[in-house]
C-alpha cells in the first residue's frame, strides 16, 4: 500500500483554487442541462471553460480516459462517456469533473435532474446529496475513514437505497487518485485515522434499486445491475481539526437551479 500524501497549508490553498475553478465549471455546465442537449456538448463546454481559465481537464487521458468529463445518465453510475445521445425530459445526469490548476488537482461531481423527474428519483438525488453532507462532517482529524463510510451507509440504507461498494472515494491533490481509499460503507471507529493535511474526494454513489453494478466492455462505464437510476455527488475536502474544510462547492450550481425554478 502506497503512503498518504499529506499536504501543507500552502498546498491546500492551491487545491482550493483548483476546486474553485472546478466548482465554477460545474456551475457553467448546470446552465446547459436541459432536454435536447447532447452530452458531448457538455464535455466540450467543460474543456473550453477550464482551459480558458488557466486549467487543464484532469480526467482527459488519465489512465487513458478519452474525455474531459465523465457523464453518466440514468442507470450509469460513474465513468460514462459523453456522446451524441441527447438528454430527455425525466433523465438524470451525473457530471463528474476534475481540474488541474498550477499542478494541483481537484475532483467534484453533481447529479442533475433533466426537467421534471419521477418523485422517487428526486428523493434519490436529495438523499445522495445528504449522504455527502453527512460524510463531509466526519472528515475531521481524530476520526477514522470508517466514520465517513458509516455516515453514508446509515443515511442511504435508512431510505432503502443501495450503496455501490465496488467503487470508492480517494485521496486527491497531486493526482486524481491517491491514497487513502474512502468507501461509502463501513463501521464507525474503524479504518485509517484521519489527520490534518489529508485531502480526500468523498463521493457517495447510491442506487435507487439493488446495490450491484456491472462494468462495461469499454473499460470505463459502470451501470446498475437492475437498470434503475443511480446518483453521484462528490466534494474535495481537506481534513482539519474540529471541522472539515470543504474545498469545492455547489453554490454556483444551486444559483443556476434556483433561477431555473
Amino acid at each position: 500500500m502506497s503512503k498518504v500524501n499529506f499536504k501543507t497549508d500552502e498546498e491546500i490553498e492551491l487545491i482550493r483554487a483548483s476546486s474553485s475553478l472546478l466548482s465554477k465549471t460545474l456551475g457553467e455546465l448546470a446552465k446547459m442541462i436541459r432536454p435536447g442537449v447532447k452530452t458531448i456538448e457538455i464535455n466540450n463546454a467543460a474543456d473550453t471553460y477550464i482551459r480558458d481559465h488557466g486549467g487543464v481537464p484532469a480526467f482527459l487521458n488519465f489512465n487513458g480516459f478519452p474525455y474531459s468529463v465523465c457523464i453518466s445518465t440514468n442507470d450509469r453510475v460513474v465513468h460514462g462517456f459523453p456522446g451524441n445521445d441527447e438528454l430527455k425530459e425525466g433523465d438524470i445526469i451525473s457530471v463528474d469533473c476534475g481540474v488541474n490548476l498550477n499542478k494541483f488537482v481537484s475532483d467534484s461531481a453533481f447529479t442533475f435532474a433533466v426537467g421534471e423527474v419521477d418523485p422517487e428519483v428526486k428523493r434519490l438525488l436529495q438523499v445522495t446529496r445528504e449522504c455527502l453532507e453527512r460524510a463531509v462532517e466526519k472528515a475531521v482529524a481524530g476520526l477514522r475513514i470508517g466514520d465517513i463510510a458509516w455516515a453514508v451507509q446509515e443515511h442511504a440504507e435508512k431510505h432503502g437505497f443501495g450503496i455501490v461498494k465496488e467503487l470508492v472515494g480517494h485521496g486527491v491533490g497531486y493526482s486524481i487518485h491517491e491514497k487513502p481509499e474512502v468507501p461509502n460503507y463501513g463501521k464507525r471507529g474503524t479504518g485509517m485515522k484521519l489527520e490534518e493535511g489529508m485531502v480526500i474526494a468523498i463521493e457517495p454513489m447510491i442506487n435507487l434499486g439493488k446495490a450491484g453494478v456491472k462494468f462495461w466492455k469499454d473499460g470505463w462505464t459502470v451501470s446498475t445491475v437492475d437498470g434503475k437510476p443511480s446518483a453521484h455527488f462528490e466534494h474535495t475536502v481537506a481534513v482539519r481539526k474540529g471541522k472539515a474544510d470543504v474545498l469545492s462547492t455547489f453554490e454556483y450550481i444551486d444559483e443556476v437551479l434556483k433561477s431555473d425554478s
